[in-house]
């Protein structure tokens, strides 16, 4: 698979852009654990233009993060074409364009998975920001707004004709959010319909190396898209890869080697925060899912999200070490939400 000019090899594994969850630090774990390409956390084109520096200081990228993207999301076309160029200037590989987030938040003002109304604007926005990089441009949608709207092969033809280098398909449409069961049936119709010609990437429920083989046997897409099966398991690259090498499970990690991962991550979040609390703070959606079906690990599972200190976590995971040490992690029919 190729974007642009970039060499993605057979079948890349991509980290799907999360607000709060990919900065540097879980960045980092998963690229470890062989996920092959890697996105920012989600740029706003507006606070780019008010210079706010927590905009700005998530376009830091580093030597592991590459082949990178900056994704950016706007309703503003004018906005989204000087939000492009300040993020080519943080030399990406790439640019992502965020057409899919179904948040309240980003769609009250017409952006993200709001531009599914308007398949025009879409294209008009994709089109513009195309010409104003000289970096590829890709962008990641969903199928529609709600059941009964479901355009994605329109705006998959539209986004073509603008000039977008690849895109990422979550298979759900807005109404859903994160509920329900991704529908790859039209990711697959939008990858097999012979006006596309761009690389398609599937995202949605990739939640084991068996689940992966099966969406990409039905779909035939060029790359898969993992978002929240990551979250407290970076290892899901690793075990995907080796599936499709050898056709053969990875045995689950023990608790040793998660606490082992914890920690590093722990360290890294708090070093790149420059400040614990803030390292602690930004870990806690992760500790909630490092450890899942452990046997009486509730009271363990709130101190974790209660701890304010280095010290104290890392108390705490020794005793987790103490009590569970040799045990695997068992990661079958772990909950998303």
């Amino acid at each position: 698979m190729k974007i642009g000019n970039l060499e993605l090899g057979k079948m890349p594994l991509f980290l799907a852009p999360m607000e709060d969850v990919t900065y540097k630090s879980f960045r980092y774990m998963c690229k470890k654990y062989g996920a092959d390409v890697m996105y920012t956390e989600f740029v706003s084109s507006e606070a780019l233009m008010r210079n706010v520096k927590k905009t700005l200081h998530k376009m830091t990228l580093f030597d592991f993060d590459r082949p990178v993207a900056i994704q950016i999301y706007g309703h503003n076309i004018d906005s989204m074409v000087l939000a492009a160029k300040v993020a080519e200037e943080a030399a990406p590989d790439f640019i992502d364009i965020n057409f899919g987030c179904p948040m309240k938040k980003i769609i009250r003002h017409g952006a993200g998975a709001a531009m599914l109304l308007d398949l025009p604007k879409m294209q008009e926005m994709a089109e513009a920001v195309v010409k104003a990089v000289h970096l590829p441009v890709t962008a990641k949608t969903r199928l529609g707004w709600d059941e009964t709207s479901k355009p994605i092969l329109e705006a998959a033809l539209r986004l073509q004709d603008a000039g977008i280098a690849a895109l990422a398909i979550h298979g759900r449409t807005r109404s859903q959010l994160y509920t329900g069961v991704a529908d790859w049936s039209l990711i697959g119709e939008v990858k097999n319909d012979p006006r596309i010609s761009l690389p398609i990437i599937g995202n949605g429920d990739i939640k084991s190396p068996e689940r992966a083989a099966e969406l990409l046997r039905q779909s035939g897409v060029d790359g898969l898209m993992i978002g929240r099966p990551a979250i407290g398991r970076p290892w899901i690259f690793r075990e995907i890869k080796h599936y499709f090498e050898t056709g053969e499970l990875l045995p689950p990690p023990t608790v040793d080697e998660v606490v082992e991962n914890v920690r590093e991550q722990l360290q890294l979040s708090i070093g790149w925060k420059d400040n614990e609390r803030s390292g602690i703070l930004q870990m806690r959606r992760h500790f909630a899912k490092y450890f899942p079906h452990l046997p009486d690990f509730r009271e363990l599972r709130i101190q974790l999200l209660q701890a304010e200190t280095f010290q104290e976590t890392n108390l705490l995971l020794d005793r987790i070490l103490e009590k569970y040490a040799g045990q695997r992690v068992d990661y079958s029919d772990v909950s998303l939400n």
